[in-house]
């Protein structure tokens, strides 16, 4: 199935998962841990990146020591996965999706959340048979996604070609990630980052995951 055809590899945290609420409650309980004020989601999506320690570095004028990375990632985890519990999909996904594998075309996700964890919370939205692939991080947090990228389509074993790739994020990491390995993106604005910001990375940025799956498809054409 869909060896011929566009191959959609979806990001989950701010992409198919409405989550960046939680991503922000997270986030403040993360640095009131360590004396830093609270932020809004306005300014979260207008510094975040990665590695992790880069985006904090932006807010703290220096990067954290390891002891406060260790405080700060441990608290983050804690408080999302209190948070999450209340986060739905984003509008429409469960449609394009099944419409998607109706039509005879392959679809994986890979994201930077924990695999361990992220496997059962797929499952547990009821669209894990959509993917051929579910891979979530190994190893460290904080990190970027290029490696991950590599490994999933390899693991995909010919089943997507990278040129009749698209991967559909809301990170400019997303972006460098499929450059990586060759495959095309579309960006959200859903997610992490402004829409300037995406725009500046020079790939298509769309507001819907509806308008991702046009693009890609007029993309890999």
């Amino acid at each position: 199935m869909g060896k011929h055809s566009t191959h959609l590899v979806w990001d989950w945290n701010g992409t198919l998962l409405d989550d960046i609420k939680a991503v922000i409650a997270a986030t403040n309980a993360a640095f009131a841990d360590i004396g830093l004020e609270p932020i809004t989601l306005e300014r979260y999506r207008e510094l975040y990146c990665v590695p992790i320690p880069r985006f904090y570095e932006r807010l703290m004028g220096r990067l954290p020591s390891d002891a406060e990375w260790e405080v700060m990632d441990e608290t983050f985890h804690r408080y999302y996965t209190e948070h999450r519990i209340g986060c739905g999909l984003t509008e429409g996904v469960e449609d394009l999706l099944r419409e998607w594998q109706l039509a005879g075309r392959s679809q994986s996700l890979l994201s930077m959340y924990g695999h361990e964890q992220l496997v059962p919370v797929v499952r547990g939205y009821g669209i894990e048979s959509h993917f051929i692939r579910v891979d979530g991080r190994t190893g460290p947090s904080g990190g970027a996604k290029a490696f991950h990228m590599e490994r999933h389509l390899r693991a995909l074993d010919g089943a997507a070609q990278p040129g009749r790739t698209v991967v559909i994020g809301d990170a400019v990491d997303d972006a460098v990630a499929a450059a990586h390995v060759g495959a095309r993106v579309v960006l959200y604005t859903g997610g992490s980052h402004s829409r300037a910001s995406l725009e500046a990375v020079g790939v298509p940025v769309v507001d819907t995951l509806a308008e991702a799956v046009e693009e890609a498809l007029r993309l890999a054409a």
